[in-house]
């Protein structure tokens, strides 16, 4: 596994910049967002010269960029917003391929039109799980035509809710360029202490195989944000668990502040460096 980080950790909106302060701070490679280049988060036309200072970036700092943020509602009850977010995942997946980065990762949403990581009563009704498999389905020939995977987190707040549901997700669209980010504090999130590693083991058990990313956060007791390591979740259990079912992909940090970055990237390593 490499250690990486979410480029928006950093401020600035020049890569080079970004991606120096990414390596800097002890990580190998970045979950990109376009607004560090300064074009805003869901660009609907990436120009050829962002692009190409990208490129540049990453070989002058050697920081390899697994995937880059697409993150719109996929269930927006605004149809508008979401053919808008729809257009920049795939300008988003141009950039991706050209680049040679092999993940786009996406937000399977909410009918909360406010949050799109906030829940909403209806979320749970079969015909919006229709409904978000139809943008699926569309994002799926992007995906298809540029070569490159959709990530898609379980989220608490979102239609694809938890593991169960990830599963789900991935047997209708069984052989399709979709995999699962996977992030242990979005499972545990609401479950009592004792029950964490069931739960971690229940869903590696059902998604391992299509596991393509993990992301690195953490949460206090109280179920806010922590750096990994300050919190709840047993690193050295999850990571074993990785590691004992055959993953090797990124380990990307997220949810923590630049003066933390380098104390995790650290944690991170020896977290990792514990299971040789």
């Amino acid at each position: 596994m490499r250690v990486g980080i979410f480029s928006k950790t950093f401020e600035g909106i020049k890569p080079l910049k970004v991606l120096s302060d990414c390596k800097l701070s002890g990580f190998e490679c970045t979950q990109y967002n376009m607004s560090c280049s300064g074009i805003g988060s869901l660009p609907q036309i990436i120009p050829e010269s962002v692009t190409l200072e990208l490129k540049d970036a990453i070989h002058s700092t050697g920081i390899s960029i697994i995937a880059i943020s697409a993150t719109y509602n996929m269930t927006d009850p605004n149809i508008n917003r979401r053919s808008v977010g729809r257009k920049s995942f795939e300008a988003i997946a141009k950039c991706a391929a050209f680049l040679g980065t092999p993940i786009v990762t996406v937000c399977s949403g909410s009918l909360n039109i406010n949050d799109k990581w906030k829940s909403h009563p209806d979320n749970a009704n079969p015909e919006n799980w229709l409904d978000m498999c139809k943008e699926f389905e569309m994002l799926c020939k992007i995906a298809e035509k540029y070569n490159i995977f959709i990530g898609v987190e379980p989220e608490l707040g979102n239609i694809v809710s938890s593991a169960t549901h990830a599963a789900k997700l991935l047997k209708s669209f069984s052989g399709g360029p979709i995999r699962i980010v996977l992030d242990a504090a979005n499972l545990i999130e609401d479950a009592p202490l004792y029950k964490h590693k069931k739960i971690i083991d229940e869903a590696l058990e059902s998604l391992e195989k299509k596991i393509i990313l993990v992301h690195a956060k953490d949460r206090f007791s109280d179920g806010s944000i922590a750096p990994p390591g300050k919190g709840v979740i047993d690193w050295s259990y999850f990571l074993k668990s990785l590691d004992f079912g055959g993953f090797d992909g990124p380990l990307i940090t997220h949810g923590i502040t630049a003066s933390q970055a380098l104390e995790t990237a650290n944690f991170l390593k020896n977290e990792l460096y514990s299971l040789k």
